[in-house]
Order: C-alpha cells, then structure tokens, then sequence
C-alpha cells in the first residue's frame, strides 16, 4: 500500500542523488502525524473555547498534584514563557475562572496560582478529548503493532536528547 510520502520520496529521488528514502519516508511520515495529531488537538480544545496554551497552562498545574498550586515563575520556567507573556495568560484564565492568584500565607511577597474547580473541570473535559484524539489515530493498529511502534519510537527518543 502506498501514501503521498512515496510519491514526495519518489520526486526528490530524482532530484537528490543519496536520498535515503527509508529514513526520509519515517521522517515525513512521523511529521505528517505530529500536524495531524496537533489540528485534531486544537480543534477538540477550541470546542472547550480553551487555547492550547491554556490547556498547557492547567495541565503543568495538575501534573504538580494536589493542592495544583505552582508560582508564577515555576509556571514560566515549564511552560519556556517570559513573565510578562505569562502574566498576560493567567489574567485571561483568573478572568475565565479556571485559576486564581494567592499571596502565600508565610511569606505575602509571594504568589501562588492555584487551580479553582472550574479549572479542574474544563482539564478534565479537555484530557478527555485529547485522550480521544490519539486513540482515534492509534486504534488504526493492532495492540501488537502498538507495542512494537511504542518501543521502536521509544529508542528514537533515547537516542536524542529530548
């Protein structure tokens, strides 16, 4: 069975002499499926009306587990955003309701973001529609092709230094 990458691979075979057209077929093909995944990710949140680095900002929240507090810096340092862009975004999201800002009670030159309940909803609607997204590509494979690509693109990332 052939896709479109053949047809690009085959192009630039005749155009590039040395065209490893194995690696050039993974390469195209697994960024092929990371635009795929990531249109099918920001059309499931903007149905939530949630921009992806919204969705972003409550998941580094959650991911700290209870109580879903972090500072504003931790927040900037993990999401690689200037204080001035992050402030901005948590304005936006203590507007929607899904976050507030606390001085810290031992020492009020700090402050701390803290998922509200709506914020704990909106995460959890949205991961669900996430989860949704990559089971809707992935189910297109046997669980023993899943296995294997899983572990095959595991050692890929190992090999780099992501």
């Amino acid at each position: 069975m052939k896709d479109f990458v053949d047809a690009h691979i085959e192009l630039w075979r005749d155009e590039q002499e040395g065209i490893d057209a194995r690696v050039e077929g993974i390469a195209v093909r697994m960024q092929v499926l990371v635009r795929h995944l990531d249109r099918q990710r920001e059309a499931a949140l903007s149905a939530h009306n949630l921009p992806h680095w919204g969705f972003k900002t409550l998941h580094m929240l959650r991911r700290g587990g209870a109580p879903y507090r972090a500072t504003p810096g931790e927040l900037a340092k993990h999401l690689s955003l200037s204080p001035a862009t992050l402030t901005s975004r948590l304005d936006a999201m203590e507007r929607a309701g899904y976050l507030r800002r606390d001085h810290d009670r031992d020492d009020r030159r700090r402050v701390l973001v803290t998922l509200t309940r709506e914020g704990h909803k909106i995460w959890e609607r949205t991961i669900e529609d996430q989860q949704k997204v990559e089971q809707d590509l992935i189910r297109h494979l046997p669980a023993k092709d899943q296995d294997l690509l899983n572990n095959l693109l595991r050692r890929l990332v190992l090999a780099t230094d992501a």
